[in-house]
């Protein structure tokens, strides 16, 4: 695919006039032209600008990942991931290995970057601070018609897979506890910030009615007078 200098920016979170600095400075990006001049950047470029990203992150000076190969850029990023003992430091890294599973529909990666939040964090700490911010981003720039929707349903899938795995691993409240019917109102359809609560609610012991997305009124009224 062929990315903006703007969409870049949006997805490493380095601004576009820095990203130019440093190709001159630095040659660190060598973007693509197209016959009638206009800068591209390929699928090569964006995987190496969240990798500085992920490195600037973790207190590495630019002059320093600069004189870097790109082999020797992911070996850092591997010894980082490998030594991080900071939630921040390592969801940092993840949130961008997870933009390019999505970007590239590739599944493997998900899952070995998913499992290694959780080896590592915790399931909470890993939909927290690793897909809920993953989310935001490609939502940005879906928004934005930078990235396609199947490139977006593709991870929101696969984060409900997720969640729907987690949730089916808790065992079911006693009948005497507290009850919650879940909802979405009928002109919404994204699930999965309830689909998260629903987890939350079953691990404190609170049995939940999981009615899902686009719900008439008229049925949450029904629902509470048969339970």
């Amino acid at each position: 695919m062929s990315y903006s200098i703007k969409y870049l920016e949006t997805i490493s979170g380095i601004k576009a006039h820095t990203i130019r600095i440093w190709e001159k400075r630095y040659k660190m990006l060598k973007p693509n032209r197209t016959t009638t001049n206009i800068r591209y950047y390929d699928d090569f470029h964006l995987k190496k600008i969240l990798n500085v990203a992920t490195l600037l992150d973790s207190g590495y000076k630019i002059s320093r990942i600069a004189k870097f190969t790109d082999r020797e850029i992911r070996d850092e990023i591997k010894k980082c991931m490998d030594h991080a003992v900071d939630s921040h430091d390592l969801s940092s890294f993840l949130v961008s290995e997870l933009i390019i599973a999505a970007l590239n529909f590739d599944k493997i990666h998900f899952e070995k970057t998913f499992n290694t939040g959780i080896l590592k964090m915790g399931f909470h700490k890993t939909v927290e601070l690793v897909l809920f911010p993953t989310l935001k981003k490609i939502g940005a720039l879906w928004q934005s018609e930078e990235i396609s929707p199947a490139q977006e349903h593709f991870f929101s899938s696969m984060v409900k897979q997720k969640l729907f795995s987690a949730i089916d691993g808790i065992p079911e409240p006693e009948q005497s506890s507290k009850k919650c019917i879940l909802f979405l109102p009928e002109d919404e359809e994204h699930e999965i910030g309830l689909l998260y609560f629903n987890y939350i609610l079953l691990k404190g012991g609170i049995k939940t009615v999981y009615l899902g997305a686009r719900t008439p009124i008229q049925n949450i009224f029904e629902s509470v007078k048969i339970i």
